[in-house]
């Protein structure tokens, strides 16, 4: 089984990109996928799925890379921002709606 970090990480260390990957800038690089993975969406549903995927895996990757350069756990913290909405969420308010929490 492939290990994706680890994979991601031989990637940047094998082209010396570690000195660019700063949080700063692994941020705007999200930022700039994701309205580059928006951007198909952007006049209708009408889009080509594998170009789409290539951009989700474009975002997931500065995802990964941010994780990794602030030394936290993708897993752990997905697993603790699920928790804590779960309790802004709760299932006997928020089941079949999209109230924001603080209308709920």
């Amino acid at each position: 089984m492939v290990d994706v970090m680890s994979e991601i990480l031989k990637f940047q260390r094998d082209r010396d990109w570690e000195q660019f990957h700063t949080p700063s800038n692994l941020a705007k690089s999200i930022s700039i996928e994701a309205g580059e993975l928006l951007e198909h969406f952007q006049w209708d549903d009408d889009f080509d799925k594998d170009e789409v995927v290539d951009e989700l895996a474009d975002v997931l990757n500065y995802c990964y890379l941010l994780a990794d350069a602030l030394d936290v756990n993708v897993d752990e913290i997905i697993l603790n921002k699920i928790q804590k909405n779960g309790e802004k969420y709760p299932i006997c308010k928020s089941k079949g709606v999209s109230t924001k929490y603080d209308k709920l």
